[in-house]
């Protein structure tokens, strides 16, 4: 079994509301992370692991969060895909750091953990 495979394997078997947790706890990690420009390459791989572990929990998602969750999806995505850009400019990186905290508290009120 793969890194990857054994990874996925473990997110698979939290509840759905875990995974929500799990990748809401994702998005704190990149919003605190991405304050430091040296850590551009941490938040590039927290970036690309919450988008498989939102690939992984949609599937499970009622149809309103699954929406939801394509939405940070197509973030994750952009950021990954315009990564130079993006970590390279402080104001894109604070909107970064914006995004993935509203996402985090987004995802935690869709799992039921936060108001």
């Amino acid at each position: 079994m793969t890194n990857a495979a054994a990874i996925r394997d473990r997110f698979l078997r939290d509840a759905p509301p875990r995974r929500l947790g799990n990748v809401a706890a994702n998005l704190a990690r990149i919003e605190t992370f991405a304050a430091e420009p040296d850590h551009g390459e941490l938040v590039r791989c927290l970036a690309e692991e919450s988008a498989f572990f939102i690939e992984w929990a949609a599937p499970d998602a009622e149809p309103e969060i699954q929406r939801e969750l394509l939405a940070l999806q197509r973030s994750l995505v952009h950021w990954n895909r315009s990564w130079t850009s993006v970590w390279g400019d402080p104001q894109q990186r604070m909107a970064m750091r914006e995004t993935a905290q509203h996402w985090a508290q987004r995802l935690l009120e869709l799992a039921g953990i936060a108001p």
